[in-house]
């Protein structure tokens, strides 16, 4: 069987408000396509409807499959998603939204850019947000200064939560991946630099959503742990380690 060329991941916990909408617009939007393409959903450590959610569009649409995992974090839900996906690219997707899903096209060929990883940015040039509240954004930036300074200098934006990966970066940095919370973006750019590949980041239009998961300021500390983490083993060798999927 001929592999998709596009895997959508969509971790998902606790999205039973969101989910349905969220799907049903990216089921619209790939069915109007005319490449091979496949949704996957990560719920993981849900106490809603998340999953069945999922499992009923499963049923309506032959090209989403559902995954339950019962450990929590986006991280982890992230890296079983992109290992069991079969795309050619494979693009994580917030289920927010919060980018229209029809920019995908753009991370993907004819459209992409040079690279091996297309990373959604609010901060590169053209780049424009829609209705974020002023604090929001100041503490993104705080957060972006420590990963450019302990991990990732020159990106300016790592934590957009939509990103894309060729099946053989994803297959190659995801077995790595220790972080289970949703730092991971920063573990996995930064072993993606390590072995070599290419980022690229693509401006995108981005509307902020109150209903967010993020709270940058509570969460800072942790942040800071996860970044130390990424350096620590960095020096241990654990990303030079000969990738080998669970």
């Amino acid at each position: 069987m001929t592999s998709p060329l596009l895997s959508i991941i969509i971790p998902a916990y606790n999205e039973e408000r969101r989910l349905p909408d969220t799907l049903q617009k990216i089921a619209n939007f790939l069915l109007r396509q005319d490449y091979t393409y496949e949704v996957v959903v990560v719920e993981n450590g849900s106490t809603d409807r998340t999953l069945d959610i999922a499992r009923l569009f499963e049923q309506d649409y032959p090209f989403v499959r559902a995954m339950h995992l019962e450990g929590r974090g986006k991280g982890l839900a992230v890296r079983a998603g992109m290992l069991a996906a079969e795309g050619e690219y494979r693009f994580i997707c917030d289920a927010d939204l919060s980018m229209p899903i029809e920019e995908v096209n753009r991370f993907i060929p004819p459209l992409k850019p040079e690279g091996d990883i297309i990373i959604a940015s609010r901060e590169a040039p053209g780049a424009v947000r829609y209705n974020e509240p002023i604090y929001r954004h100041l503490s993104g930036r705080g957060f972006n200064l420590a990963v450019r300074l302990l991990a990732l200098p020159g990106l300016r934006d790592t934590q957009c939560g939509f990103k894309c990966f060729s099946a053989e970066a994803a297959e190659t940095i995801f077995p790595l991946v220790t972080i289970h919370g949703w730092t991971f973006d920063v573990e996995a750019l930064y072993i993606a630099r390590r072995r070599g590949y290419r980022i690229v980041e693509l401006p995108i239009p981005w509307y902020f959503n109150p209903e967010s998961k993020v709270h940058l300021l509570r969460d800072f500390r942790q942040v800071v742990r996860d970044l130390l983490r990424i350096r620590r083993n960095a020096q241990q060798g654990v990303y030079d380690a000969h990738p080998a999927s669970d």
